[in-house]
């Protein structure tokens, strides 16, 4: 593979890193600041989590854009079903409408062990001053933000912007709160990332796959137009080949999600960066 690709900003040498799926999705609702204090109490050095957008143009944490019926409670304590969910599509309501529906306090179908309490949709910039206040009060440093842009070309001007302004919102947010240095964008869509290459070139960037697509790596990347800080496949789609492929193009591959220590310690020794995991308890044992 050619390495004549323009390259977006780099970490240089770093330690293996520990991401919190959506803070720690196994333990905690996800996407919300209990779920990322919590990670930071276990020892992540990089919070990873979704980034949505309202009607009035408010950047917050949400994995889908509209409200999950696993997840949530109504204001009026009723649960959403699952076959009218995508009508309570929250980039048609303002966030103070938002914050009244809950989303820690319904039993998760799939995560039986996760807390829960009462807990809303944060914003990003709320999320940034009380990890910062967090790490601060107990002497810990702050992690990286891995924030994933929620955009799809089907669903533009449906359940979010186009993605040149979704990612001039996100990004004001990060600059406002001086955490540029701080934070890498994700995303499967590669039109944010190549939006933020071209205006925004010195963010960290991350490309995530979920599928080859009939398409090798090396037509990913030139599909994307730079290489990106990292790659991000579903972990399922790491092999030898994959590991030594993004190294010999000096980038850096953090698979997901993965969530029992058996396969965190097999990818560790394949070489892989990082690890992104609804678990973050399980880094304790990863040797």
């Amino acid at each position: 593979m050619s390495t004549k690709l323009p390259h977006s900003k780099g970490f240089g040498e770093t330690v293996f890193d520990k991401e919190g799926h959506r803070g720690c999705r196994g333990l905690m609702p996800e996407n919300t600041i209990p779920a990322m204090l919590k990670a930071i109490d276990l020892g992540v050095t990089t919070l990873e989590m979704d980034a949505s957008i309202s009607k009035d143009g408010q950047v917050f944490l949400s994995h889908e854009p509209f409200f999950n019926h696993e997840i949530t409670t109504k204001p009026d304590g009723s649960f959403i079903e699952e076959s009218v969910e995508k009508n309570f599509n929250m980039y048609q309501m303002n966030f103070t409408e938002i914050q009244k529906y809950d989303v820690g306090l319904k039993p998760h179908p799939r995560f039986p062990n996760q807390l829960k309490l009462a807990t809303h949709k944060p914003l990003l910039a709320n999320l940034f001053d009380t990890v910062q206040s967090y790490c601060l009060q107990k002497h810990l440093a702050i992690p990286q933000f891995n924030i994933e842009t929620k955009t799809n070309s089907k669903t533009d001007g449906l359940y979010h912007p186009g993605p040149n302004e979704f990612v001039d919102l996100l990004v004001a947010v990060i600059q406002s709160k001086k955490m540029e240095d701080k934070v890498i964008i994700q995303s499967f869509d590669i039109r944010t990332l190549q939006y933020l290459h071209l205006k925004y070139p010195n963010f960290k960037t991350a490309l995530l796959i979920e599928d080859f697509d009939k398409k090798p790596f090396a037509l990913q990347l030139k599909d994307l137009g730079f290489l990106p800080t990292i790659y991000s496949p579903a972990h399922i789609l790491v092999t030898d080949l994959l590991v030594k492929q993004c190294r010999d193009a000096g980038i850096q591959i953090i698979p997901w999600t993965v969530n029992d220590l058996p396969r965190m310690q097999e990818l560790k020794k394949m070489g892989v960066h990082g690890i992104i995991s609804d678990y973050p308890n399980l880094f304790a044992g990863l040797k």
